[in-house]
């Protein structure tokens, strides 16, 4: 851990201090979330939440048509302990995204019940990094991304309605995939010490009053000596 994160630690309390080294030996970058213009702020405060309860670090947000609008009431504060990416600078945003995570690394995952698909318990996780990509609550996703996707999953359903709430199709999978992850010991989950460091660091700014400040006076205190 950095000395810039061990002095700030010096003005939270104990309790929170180990919570946020407890919680953050449980996140993981293996597997991802994308969200393809996601128009009700519920279900995406509801999507963020859920990402944050199963230790899913990084959630990428593709804004085309809608803006992703984050519902304090519902999300409960889960947004400021995640890194949320947003695509919203081109026409088009869907294959920008997806290209972006596949050069990182990534298979990308179409949630959809509509295409040959696998169900969740069947996925086969240990093949590699996963991003798995929910589309709007009246569409699903995009032809495109559709198109661009590696593989594709589903929950498997036994009544009449067609599909799950977004909110609720993340939360089942997503429920799933992290206790095959933490179950398979070839699988290596866990953060490097640099991304922890960097991430408790971003949740220490943001607990901290004007973090600003007092940064500023350690680098100021350790150029001095």
């Amino acid at each position: 851990m950095s000395a810039l994160n061990s002095y700030l630690e010096g003005f939270i309390t104990e309790r929170r201090k180990n919570l946020f080294h407890e919680v953050v030996n449980q996140r993981t970058r293996y597997i991802t979330v994308v969200l393809e213009d996601i128009y009700q702020a519920q279900n995406a405060s509801a999507v963020l939440r859920t990402c944050d309860c199963f230790g899913i670090q990084d959630v990428h947000i593709i804004e085309n048509n809608n803006l992703y609008d984050v519902n304090p009431d519902v999300a409960l504060g889960s947004d400021k302990w995640l890194n949320l990416y947003k695509y919203n600078e081109l026409e088009n945003n869907t294959e920008f995204a997806i290209k972006k995570l596949k050069k990182s690394g990534y298979r990308i995952i179409a949630t959809t019940p509509h295409k040959d698909t696998v169900n969740v318990e069947d996925f086969n996780l240990s093949k590699g990094k996963t991003a798995l990509m929910f589309g709007t609550e009246l569409k699903g996703l995009s032809k495109e991304a559709l198109d661009l996707a590696d593989e594709y999953l589903k929950i498997p359903m036994f009544g009449f309605t067609e599909s799950f709430n977004i909110s609720v199709s993340a939360a089942i999978i997503l429920h799933h995939l992290t206790l095959m992850l933490k179950s398979d010991k070839k699988i290596d989950w866990m953060l490097s010490d640099n991304e922890k460091s960097l991430i408790l660091l971003q949740w220490l700014k943001n607990t901290i009053k004007d973090p600003d400040a007092l940064i500023e006076r350690f680098y100021k205190k350790n150029t001095e000596k």
